[in-house]
């Protein structure tokens, strides 16, 4: 029997609600059937296909599924991917076990893999062998999965552009979505997009919303696409049922192994009601976020463990509640990150783990006081390259730490390896590499850089600006929506810059420079500039446009046009006199 906790011994209460998340179980059962694993903890259970390694069910809170019995069984909880080979067509794959084994069980955990290998004499199918597990803990109201994905040398040359982990949630229940304070609400249904109660847009994403089950959604705009979130912050997302109240979550202690970097968008939940643990994508960016891998090239990744969790309160309880309890969750799942429990020995644990910690100083020749600490700087380890190329890096991990107020910063938990360097500082242009070199950690250290220094790149003083070069958006014009295209989510958002240093990283930005004279090349126009709207992404965010002493800048109202067309995208514009040394009579 099952003994719930009383209310002065949960493990997290909000607005002192009764929550049932966390409850005394009696020790974990591992049931194996012909076709089937049953992992039950006498709080959760967890029904997974032998060996295809398939969440079929998922009994919780006096729900026998949380997940869409509706569904085939291989089209409710599984880890997918998108690949193609060189110059051949995009290919959906839901990634499928051939055999299965109990990888470690006690009374206190069971871990379960289930592995596809590549035949490289068939030569047919994505060129990995990936190893999916599945983890039960004692006392846990939920269970992890992660993923080891790993091809050999003298394989064949692919691109993976896409993996994640798919759940679809039971249709009847799940209606409640969140995935931050201010963006979650009901839900439209999935049949609200069949094409007799919507009008397809402009691509299969995004509907208008013209006869829904809810009348209340007539008229609105549904884009799965609206409900990304930056790596940064996609820490936890996912839906609540109303009867019973049931919450079901995704937590992501640590965006590590995602690619793209803390800015990269993702996707999280959208309408079906489908929950997604997004790691490797081209959302947003294109084709250079999916890594390609050489004739031959080897190649191993560990994607997660990422927390599937469940929670519980009485019918009645606020929605919010429940989010916010999965937020006190996300929290405690971040400390414990790395776990000690994964049984592979491709994750390491604390102790394998080191720190690369220092401060940074920033230097600029044309703003006083010339050198200052770097405050609230963003500094990250990725793999070695050009300054900026953790934005399109997808093969390795990345590590990220935000600095203090007094620039002093401390990157923990990073895998041993050889990195470069990166960041950049909230109110200073450009993009910083750290000058000597790739680092190289070893396992299990702490290594000390002391004062390191960032030159912000410079031809002379600033003499015109729009915002400032923080890597938001904050503080440009974005026009009301058309209101016949709406989603009234956003409608009232209230989402301020966090002013303050926290913990986690923001973005980088593509700087654009247009030099006339030495050699440097650039357009007649700058209004040309506009032909780069074509290429507006998450990665494109700052504008900053040289030009030389002397010449007339000319009509700046292309910068209107094309701020109009990238409102979104373009945070800072800096036009800079490019001519060292001397005032322009126009001010800094």
């Amino acid at each position: 029997m099952m003994q719930e906790l009383k209310d002065d011994q949960l493990l997290h209460s909000a607005d002192e609600a009764q929550f049932t998340s966390r409850r005394i179980g009696t020790d974990i059962s591992l049931n194996e059937l012909p076709d089937y694993v049953v992992m039950n903890n006498d709080i959760v259970q967890v029904t997974i296909s032998k060996p295809g390694g398939i969440v079929t069910g998922v009994k919780y809170g006096g729900i026998d599924n949380l997940l869409e019995y509706n569904n085939t069984e291989t089209n409710r909880g599984y880890w997918d991917m998108n690949w193609s080979q060189n110059g051949g067509k995009d290919n959906f794959y839901v990634v499928s076990g051939t055999s299965f084994n109990v990888v470690y069980k006690d009374a206190d955990r069971v871990e379960v893999s289930f592995v596809r290998l590549y035949d490289p004499k068939s030569g047919s199918g994505v060129p990995l062998n990936i190893d999916k597990r599945f983890v039960l803990l004692q006392e846990s109201s939920g269970f992890y999965s992660y993923g080891i994905y790993e091809r050999l040398s003298g394989w064949p040359a692919f691109h993976l552009n896409q993996t994640r982990i798919t759940f679809k949630l039971s249709n009847d229940k799940f209606h409640y979505m969140a995935i931050a304070d201010d963006r979650q609400r009901l839900m439209p249904r999935p049949e609200d997009l069949m094409p007799d109660r919507s009008q397809q847009l402009t691509y299969p994403g995004a509907h208008l919303l013209t006869n829904p089950i809810e009348p209340d959604f007539t008229g609105e705009v549904d884009d799965k696409y609206q409900y990304s979130m930056e790596n940064k912050e996609l820490k936890v997302h996912g839906w609540v049922s109303a009867d019973p109240m049931v919450g079901f979550w995704i937590i992501s202690p640590s965006a590590e192994f995602r690619n793209g970097g803390p800015m990269k968008q993702n996707l999280t939940s959208h309408v079906g009601p489908t929950c997604l643990s997004m790691f490797h994508s081209a959302h947003y960016a294109g084709f250079e976020l999916c890594p390609g891998f050489e004739e031959g090239e080897a190649w191993k990744k560990v994607f997660g463990p990422v927390f599937i969790y469940l929670n519980s309160a009485p019918t009645g309880t606020p929605y919010p509640t429940l989010w916010q309890n999965a937020q006190a969750q996300a929290k405690t799942e971040r400390k414990a990150w790395p776990y000690s429990w994964p049984a592979s020995a491709d994750f390491p644990k604390a102790g394998q783990r080191s720190s690369v910690c220092g401060r940074l100083l920033v230097s600029d020749l044309f703003q006083a006081p010339y050198t200052w600490a770097g405050k609230c700087a963003f500094l990250g380890l990725a793999t070695p390259g050009e300054t900026g190329s953790w934005q399109t890096e997808s093969k390795g991990y990345q590590f990220w730490t935000q600095a203090d107020a007094n620039a002093n910063f401390c990157i923990k938990n990073v895998r041993a390896g050889k990195y470069d360097l990166y960041g950049w500082v909230p109110g200073v242009v450009g993009d910083y590499k750290f000058k000597n070199g790739p680092i190289n950690i070893q396992p299990g250290v702490m290594i000390s850089l002391g004062d390191i220094h960032y030159s912000s790149p410079r031809d002379g003083p600033t003499v015109w600006e729009i915002g400032v070069p923080n890597r938001t958006a904050n503080g440009f014009f974005v026009p009301d929506p058309n209101p016949k295209y709406v989603n009234k989510l956003y409608l009232n958002s209230s989402r301020k810059e966090d002013t303050a240093c926290s913990e986690e990283p923001a973005l980088a930005a593509v700087h654009l420079t247009r030099r006339q004279r030495n050699g440097h090349g650039g357009t007649s126009n700058l209004s040309r500039l506009l032909g780069f709207s074509l290429g507006c992404s998450s990665h494109f965010r700052d504008l900053n446009l040289d030009v030389w002493r002397g010449e007339p800048i000319g009509n700046l109202s292309f910068i209107d046009s094309f701020l109009d067309i990238c409102n979104s995208t373009i945070q800072f514009v800096s036009i800079v006199a490019n001519h060292p040394l001397q005032h322009t009579g126009l001010g800094y």
